[in-house]
This record gives structure tokens, C-alpha cells and sequence, in this order.
């Protein structure tokens, strides 16, 4: 099969959360499988850097007002897949975030960059480039969701041929791409799609919501969060859309990439470990805590959060649960950066607290492996989480999480209940409300567990045997990649 990935980011290129992890890791697991895979992603400057050989295939003299543009075919670093590149300097050439400028705010011409990101998406799969045309197109988030726009508007111009079938994954439903109506003059569609069955959206456009009603299948992060985003409360305005189109929406749990999140051989580690022997997660443990200028103690629990520092993520609760915790017996590393509040909460914490809260703000992947391998337990408190990789590495660090019962949180995490336990099965904690009195309240349950003796190897050996790879969940998109080829057909 032949698969077109066109993404708005790509670990370890361009990265501001788990999508771009996914991009780098799906097509991955896909390629293993005999699938002839393509990423399409922006050429931004760190991924320009990145090239190790690279040949035109197409060229526009002026795309979405950027000026002079070009799809090139291109080799990136070890990446294994082949991998177009949008290069247009007018809208990718510039300093910031994907999706941000430096110093915070969107870029305002953000509906033009990824309209164009959507266009070169579906000009792939209509025409082909360099001679190769994919039979399915699976976009990600906002970012690619006109590309069925685009698809339509082709078939529409020349009718003499099949399109390839289209899936649009949700990795956040809190993100949708919403722009004034004024927008729809500069994205280059037919002016009908202007209505409520094309882009309109609440009287202005809706990238995402173009995509959800367009595209000929739909999935989300985990079966659990496909379920609640079609609840008035937390489907956010599309969960009238999402219900009337719930026999194409599915639910399909991320993976990890276990050659990059593998304590076995990380090189992030000062030592190695594996499930049958943890030795070396002890002396991460104590690295940890010089790194981090925590008290160095091998028998406090150490509770490490990775996180962007949000209300979404619920990182408040944590800021309200962190003095029981330290009350108890516990210590909290915390990396992330977000909203300048949490972020000043969280500094005041570790002057409260020296040697027993230690914070970095900002983003470090070395740290962040350093803290799923030295910390005892990863938190991931989310008021919502479509799926969440934290607590996935979490499970193959040997670092039980305490996560909150939300979306792919609940899919992944088996609570500590004593039956749980007693089975074999279960590998952290969960907690319901979202409060920081019943974060605190399950964070002593857990330093409880962890004093008892007994709990904690069961949790590690349960959490490290559990597959967080890409196999199974790559084998489902496989399924859904045959119905939405199957939806075309019939279609020229």
C-alpha cells in the first residue's frame, strides 16, 4: 500500500508535542510492515538542515502568496521513509515554532501556510510526484485538514480519475484551526465550499472541522477519547458532527518508538537497565537527584512530571497537591514550560522547597528521559488527554504513572487495585476528580505502595512487560487505511 503522511511536525526536527513523535514513529512501524510510506512535512530551517540528499519534483511560481515554491524529494537524517518537503521561503523561512513566533503569538498567516500544507497534500495524491501517487492520505490535526477540501475541489475540475481514500487523525480536539470568514478568499477553493458542508464553522472557518465532515474516515488517539469527544461537554463544539459520522470515527492507541524510549540502551542514561535486572534505574535515580540539586535519598519516592505546563494538562493540581506530597515523604522534578502563572507557581515551589521540589522550564529531551528512568513515578494529571505518550514511556521505564482517568490514560494505565495487583496486571495509579485534593489523596495512596515493599516491583514488572509499541496500533491503521479505499470505490 501506498501511504502519503503529511504532518506539521516531526520529532526530532520540529516539535511541540506528541504528534511529532507519532510522525516520526507510525510511518516507521508502517515501512517494517512492507508499506511503501511518504512524509510531506514544511521545509522549516531545522528541517532543511536535516537533508542528506534531496531532487525536485515540483515547482509553483506564487503558492498562497508565499512566492516561488517547491516540493522537493528529499532523505532526512536516519529517518527510513522518503519525505517531500513544501519549500517556500515565504512561508516556512523563518525563525519561532511551527506555529509561533519567537516570543509567543500565532503567525497570522498561519491559514495560508497550512492551507498550502493541505494543498500540496492533496496535489500529491491527485496527480502523484516524481511519478509515485499514494492510494490513501492520512493528515493529522487542523494543520492538514483541507486536504479532502482540495481532493474534492480537484475531482471536481477532472472527474476521469479515482482519488485515494483520506484519514484524518485528532491528535487534540482543543485545537481546531479557527480563522475569520475573511480567510476563505485566500485558500483557493470553489466558492461554494464556503457553506456549511465545506470549511464554514460557527460563521468562520473551521480547518478542522472541513476535515472531519470531508474526509472519508476519522480517528482519534484512543478508543476512549473517540467517546468523548462526541459529548456535548467535551467535544467542543464538534460533537454534533463527530456523533453523525460515528460509523467512520475510530479509536486507535498511539505506540511509542522503543529504539528511541528504551532504558535497555537509552543514550540519555548515565546506566542501562532492562525488567530483569534494575540495577542501573537506581543509579539513574541518584543521578537524577544531583542533577536536579534534589536531597539524595535511594528510599524517598521521586515523582517526575514532563509536561506542558497547561489547565488542560492539569498541572494546577498539581501545584495544589505538591506541599501533601512533599508532606509525605515525596520529592517532585518537574520539566515543562507554558502558561506564565503555572510556570511562576512552580518556581515558587522550589524555593519553598529546596531539596525536595526541583524545577526546569523549558524543553530538554535528555531530561526528559533522565527523568521517566530516575523517577519512581511519572504524573500526568490531565483535565483531558486524547492519548498522552508520557505515561507510555513511563510504563517501559519501570516508573508506574499516576495519571488521571481521561481518554488514553484510562486505555493504558491499569489502577492498583488489590485485585489488579494481586493478578499481575496492574501498573500505576488513576484518580477521578479533577481536583489537587484527590491528586494528593492518591499520591499518598501511592507513596504507601511504594513503602510497603511488595507493590512496586509488581507494578515496574507488570508496567515493562506491557507492548507500547507501534505493532498492534499499526496493524489497526492498516484496517482503516482498506475502508477508506474501500469508501472511494466506485468513485473515478
Amino acid at each position: 500500500m501506498k501511504i502519503l503522511f503529511p504532518v506539521s511536525e516531526l520529532y526530532p526536527y520540529v516539535k511541540t508535542g506528541g504528534l511529532a513523535d507519532v510522525a516520526e514513529a507510525l510511518p516507521k512501524a508502517l515501512s517494517a510492515l512492507g508499506h511503501d510510506v511518504r512524509l510531506l512535512i514544511p521545509a522549516y530551517p531545522a528541517v532543511k538542515a536535516a537533508i542528506t540528499s534531496v531532487r525536485a519534483v515540483f515547482d509553483d511560481g506564487n503558492l498562497f502568496g508565499g512566492g516561488p515554491a517547491r516540493i522537493w524529494l528529499a532523505a532526512l537524517g536516519g529517518l527510513p521513509v522518503p519525505v517531500y518537503l513544501l519549500d517556500s521561503d515565504g512561508l516556512f523561512e523563518r525563525p519561532g515554532g511551527p506555529y509561533q513566533r519567537p516570543g509567543g503569538g500565532d503567525w497570522p498567516d498561519n491559514p495560508r501556510r497550512f492551507a498550502a500544507l493541505s494543498w500540496a497534500a492533496a496535489r500529491i495524491g491527485w496527480d502523484g510526484a516524481d511519478g509515485w501517487r499514494p492510494d490513501v492520505i492520512h493528515g493529522h490535526d487542523w494543520q492538514t485538514g483541507l486536504m479532502p477540501a482540495y481532493l474534492a475541489a480537484f475531482r471536481r475540475a477532472g472527474p476521469d480519475r479515482r482519488r485515494p481514500g483520506t484519514v484524518l487523525t485528532i491528535h487534540n480536539l482543543a485545537y481546531q484551526g479557527q480563522f475569520a470568514p475573511s480567510v476563505f478568499g485566500d485558500l483557493g477553493l470553489p466558492a461554494d465550499f464556503a457553506g456549511l458542508n465545506g470549511v464554514e464553522y460557527y460563521g468562520g472557518i473551521g480547518f478542522l472541522k472541513a476535515g472531519l465532515l470531508l474526509a472519508d474516515r476519522v480517528s482519534t488517539v484512543s478508543p476512549t477519547y473517540a467517546d468523548e469527544i462526541r459529548r456535548p461537554e467535551t467535544g467542543f463544539g464538534l460533537d454534533g458532527l463527530l456523533r453523525g459520522r460515528s460509523g467512520r470515527v475510530s479509536g486507535i492507541v498511539n505506540g511509542v518508538d522503543t529504539t528511541v524510549w528504551n532504558p535497555a540502551d537509552d543514550p540519555f542514561l548515565p546506566a542501562r537497565y532492562e525488567a530483569a535486572d534494575l540495577a542501573g534505574k537506581a543509579v539513574c535515580k541518584a543521578h537524577l537527584q544531583a542533577e536536579m540539586d534534589l536531597a539524595p535519598d535511594p528510599h524517598v519516592p521521586v515523582f517526575g512530571a514532563v509536561a506542558r505546563l497547561t489547565y488542560h494538562k492539569g498541572l494546577d493540581l498539581l501545584l495544589g497537591a505538591t506541599a501533601s506530597l512533599v508532606a509525605g515523604g515525596g520529592q517532585l522534578v518537574l520539566l515543562g514550560s507554558g502558561e506564565p502563572a503555572l510556570e511562576a507557581g512552580f518556581h515558587d515551589l522550589a524555593a519553598a522547597y529546596p531539596g525536595r521540589v526541583a524545577v526546569r522550564i523549558g524543553y530538554d529531551e535528555g531530561l526528559s528521559h533522565r527523568i521517566q528512568a530516575g523517577a519512581d513515578s511519572i504524573l500526568v494529571p490531565s483535565r483531558s488527554e486524547p492519548c498522552g505518550l508520557t505515561q507510555l514511556y513511563a510504563l517501559r521505564y519501570g516508573s508506574p504513572p499516576l495519571v488521571r482517568r481521561t481518554g488514553g490514560l484510562a486505555d493504558t494505565v491499569v489502577n492498583a487495585e488489590p485485585w489488579a495487583v494481586a493478578e499481575g496486571v496492574a501498573t500505576g495509579f488513576q484518580f477521578d476528580d479533577a481536583t489537587p485534593g484527590a491528586l494528593a489523596g492518591t499520591l499518598a495512596w501511592a507513596m504507601e505502595r511504594y513503602r510497603d515493599g511488595v507493590t512496586w516491583p509488581l507494578l515496574q514488572a507488570a508496567g515493562m512487560a506491557t507492548d507500547v509499541g507501534w505493532g498492534a496500533s499499526a496493524q489497526a491503521y492498516l484496517t482503516l487505511y482498506d475502508r477508506a479505499i474501500g469508501d472511494v470505490a466506485g468513485f473515478v
